[in-house]
């Protein structure tokens, strides 16, 4: 009977040190990373669906290394944070950490929830990324199609990263992947669950509204087999922020990519891509494109 009661301590003492009460983050190897998975990045919330979770990847041993804050694409209304795999697999064997984070998406919640969850996401990494081996003065933002929208309007308009208790300061530098730039021309034909139907948020949630100098350096990337429209508004932005001052501006055409594989192909040795985005990210400070 005492062996008996002595197994069943043991299950429990099993069962509690597995339970959900404890710390959700994992830790552990992909070919040469370390990675730190289900890091819960708004501390006093508990979303759905895990949307207030990301993860870190890093080089092995890494110490003062650069780090990029990745938002997956998925028009605001799906997707997840594993996207951010590609582009870690890409970026950390160059000696970048990457951290991939989840965020609210529509119809639960409505503009400007995302950029809230993003701004949160990004701050978390500026506080906590030494602990993991990066430098929190190293800190890049970017995103891949909505993802890439949001990264864009982080890094043009400084109101989000301040709610979240950060300067615009704070970022090295973004790179959007194939963004959409224009939400008073994407809104009308999207989900009025995502922007609603007034013009006049649509503009305040548009990147294009904030192209002025004295913002971060911007890399914008793009697959040659983007569509027209996205392809066009990315040339125009970059344009346009040249002509309203901002000199440190660059887009990168990636040939031989649809919109999905321009990001998923980042995994690939010698990806053009992910070489554009490490030469970005590495070079030396105040450098010009």
């Amino acid at each position: 009977m005492r062996r008996f009661e002595a197994w069943i301590v043991l299950v429990i003492v099993a069962v509690v040190l597995a339970g959900p009460w404890q710390s959700a983050e994992a830790q552990t190897s992909i070919a040469g990373m370390e990675v730190h998975r289900q890091i819960d990045y708004i501390g006093d919330a508990s979303y759905a669906d895990e949307r207030d979770r990301l993860d870190v990847f890093m080089p092995s041993d890494a110490e003062g290394v650069p780090v990029v804050v990745f938002f997956h694409g998925g028009g605001l209304v799906n997707g997840d944070k594993s996207q951010g795999e590609f582009v870690a697999k890409g970026l950390v064997p160059r000696g970048i950490g990457v951290v991939s984070a989840n965020y609210r998406l529509s119809p639960g919640v409505m503009h400007p929830a995302h950029l809230q969850d993003a701004a949160a996401a990004f701050a978390w990494t500026v506080e906590q990324i030494s602990e993991y081996g990066g430098d929190p003065e190293r800190v890049y933002l970017a995103g891949h199609s909505a993802g890439a929208y949001m990264a864009a309007l982080l890094a043009l308009d400084d109101s989000y990263l301040g709610e979240a208790g950060v300067t615009l300061s704070a970022v090295r530098g973004a790179i959007p992947i194939s963004p959409f730039l224009y939400v008073e021309e994407v809104a009308p034909d999207r989900p009025t669950t995502v922007w609603g139907a007034d013009p006049a948020i649509w503009r305040s949630a548009s990147p294009s509204t904030y192209f002025r100098d004295g913002k971060p350096a911007l890399l914008f990337v793009y697959a040659d087999g983007d569509a027209d429209w996205r392809r066009e508004q990315i040339e125009r932005g970059a344009t346009a922020l040249t002509a309203a001052g901002q000199h440190d501006v660059a887009t990168a055409e990636i040939p031989d990519r649809t919109h999905s594989s321009v990001v998923e192909q980042l995994a690939a040795p010698g990806d053009p891509g992910a070489a554009r985005i490490a030469e970005f990210v590495l070079r030396p400070a105040h450098g010009t494109q």
